[in-house]
């Protein structure tokens, strides 16, 4: 294999350089916005998108990528702890967009190349986005306790599922009962609440706030 020619590094340099500039501009706006949210804000409210399957759309992919949607929600998540504020996740099932702000009425469809919201019923013309907005700020006002939306404290009793959820696949051996330790009992890993939460990270371009 040739080598490449001092021309094609020199290349390679500024061009490596130019993305890694990139990439610090994008991380340092991410952390100044977060952190201007969750101080300034009491309540900030997302939506729990489903941000895999908007990826595959050919011509979002790209803008959904750099908009780093799981990673706006990790940074409020903990920032938000940090300075005592609420952060409010909306269900993905959740109309904020197909629902009407003002009569609650929600429409079977509203495809997304409609930017302007009608409502048939009570005759409201309002920006699509802002309807949404009104929307989710009403969830949070429905909100109590932590003020997250379906977190442990608040969720109800999760049903079994109607058909094979019940039923083992195989038969698996008893669990042995946990040694007790220094402290009376098992230690449990400080990385797995971490994980946790990590594994449910996902966010939406627009936030309600007050």
């Amino acid at each position: 294999m040739d080598r490449p020619s001092r021309r094609w590094e020199k290349a390679n340099q500024a061009r490596n350089k130019v993305h890694h500039r990139v990439a610090n501009l994008r991380e340092d706006t991410l952390h100044k916005m977060t952190t201007r949210l969750a101080s300034e804000y009491g309540t900030i409210v997302v939506e729990d998108l489903n941000v895999a399957a908007m990826g595959r759309n050919r011509r979002l992919s790209r803008r959904i990528a750099d908009a780093a949607f799981g990673e706006i929600r990790r940074q409020l998540t903990y920032k938000t702890r940090r300075h005592g504020t609420r952060l409010v996740v909306a269900d993905r099932w959740f109309p904020s967009s197909k629902t009407c702000s003002r009569c609650g009425v929600v429409k079977t469809k509203l495809p997304l190349s409609t930017r302007v919201f009608e409502c048939d019923t009570c005759g409201l013309v309002l920006d699509r986005d802002a309807n949404a907005g009104h929307n989710l700020v009403a969830l949070a006002a429905r909100t109590t306790g932590t003020g997250v939306a379906g977190d442990l404290d608040n969720a109800p009793v999760a049903k079994s599922k109607p058909r094979g959820a019940d039923r083992k696949t195989r038969t698996t051996r008893p669990r042995r009962k946990a040694q007790a330790g220094r402290a009376g009992g098992t230690i449990p890993s400080p990385r797995a609440g971490k994980e946790t939460g990590d594994r449910q990270q996902a966010t939406r371009t627009q936030l309600a706030l007050w």
